[in-house]
């Protein structure tokens, strides 16, 4: 205990040393600008608020751009059309799939631009009758091309 009692001042005193170091290497840094800390931060602030302004400015000078509208217009609608064509697909899947004579796992269902695609076996023609009737009654769907092949 009394170990303890002699090294912690000489801890004590290393801790200060480095603390001593470590403000002198700081203000070293920022020898040729005597500014406070808060005046940093005031300058860091200002400086992040430029940078937003200038954002700003150039975000409506693309949002005038009559070009921009257009390819961005264009990019919203092929992105909606893709999730319409992915849940069509799923729709079709999932009806296919209620159906005990159709395998849902054995037909190809893809959809583009709402035309529905079957590819894959079916068990006889009422069966790939019923598959294009249960693709043609999904929201969305334009058309259906039905390629199953009866297999019997």
């Amino acid at each position: 205990m009394n170990e303890t009692i002699r090294t912690f001042p000489r801890q004590m005193a290393a801790f200060v040393v480095i603390a001593i170091a470590g403000a002198a290497a700081l203000s070293a840094c920022d020898s040729g600008n005597n500014r406070t800390v808060g005046e940093k931060v005031d300058a860091g602030i200002a400086k992040t608020e430029q940078a937003a302004e200038t954002a700003a400015a150039k975000t409506k000078e693309m949002i005038a751009d009559p070009k921009l509208k257009a390819d961005i217009k264009d990019a919203g609608i092929a992105i909606s059309a893709k999730v319409d064509d992915a849940a069509i697909t799923a729709a079709v899947s999932a009806g296919l799939a209620k159906d005990p004579d159709l395998s849902a796992i054995k037909i190809s269902v893809t959809t583009t631009a709402g035309v529905v695609n079957l590819k894959g076996p079916a068990p006889n023609a009422e069966a790939k009758s019923r598959a294009e009737d249960i693709a043609k009654n999904v929201h969305g769907v334009t058309s259906v091309r039905n390629q199953l092949e009866v297999r019997a």
